[in-house]
């Protein structure tokens, strides 16, 4: 049908430099870009993606919810509801620049492996304050550069940067 080809024309424009961090994440492994290719192709619900990818495919699909990859629409099954999924883009546009300073950055970020993020990220964490913390007073305090830690909250599944707080 019509919204199927419309569907099908959907492009993630990425114009922010540290955007590249979540969209290197979500295709760093087999299982991700598998579930993800799957999803162009059909919905699927949670239990769907646990089935047949596991709980490494539930994790890429918290990836792909916070990084805004895939839409969601209820569907009724078996007597109940239950969410599924479906990627909501099939293209990437990317037009960015950044000094190699920042690029630097951000690739150490993305490639950085879980057990070292791991910790700088409940670090990060255990330092916010309930109403927030400024990104910049952050960046500071751990002495690193802002585009540092701007990549690391885009990794993130526990921390958001919204304007200048986290």
């Amino acid at each position: 049908d019509s919204t199927d080809v419309l569907a099908m024309r959907r492009i993630k424009v990425v114009s922010e430099s540290t955007d590249f961090v979540p969209i290197l994440r979500a295709f760093d492994t087999d299982i991700k870009r598998d579930l993800f290719q799957r999803l162009i192709d059909v919905w699927l619900t949670a239990t769907a993606i646990e089935k047949e990818f596991g709980k490494p495919g539930l994790d890429a699909l918290a990836l792909f919810e916070k990084t805004k990859l895939v839409e969601t629409k209820w569907e009724a099954l078996d007597g109940k509801t239950e969410k599924a999924y479906h990627s909501y883009y099939t293209a990437f546009n990317i037009n960015t620049s950044c000094s190699v300073q920042e690029i630097a950055e951000i690739l150490s970020v993305a490639s950085m492996d879980e057990a070292t993020f791991d910790k700088i990220d409940q670090e990060l964490a255990t330092d916010i304050v309930p109403e927030g913390s400024s990104a910049r007073g952050l960046a500071e305090k751990f002495n690193m550069p802002l585009i540092r830690l701007k990549s690391l909250l885009k990794r993130s599944s526990r921390l958001e940067f919204r304007g200048h707080i986290v």
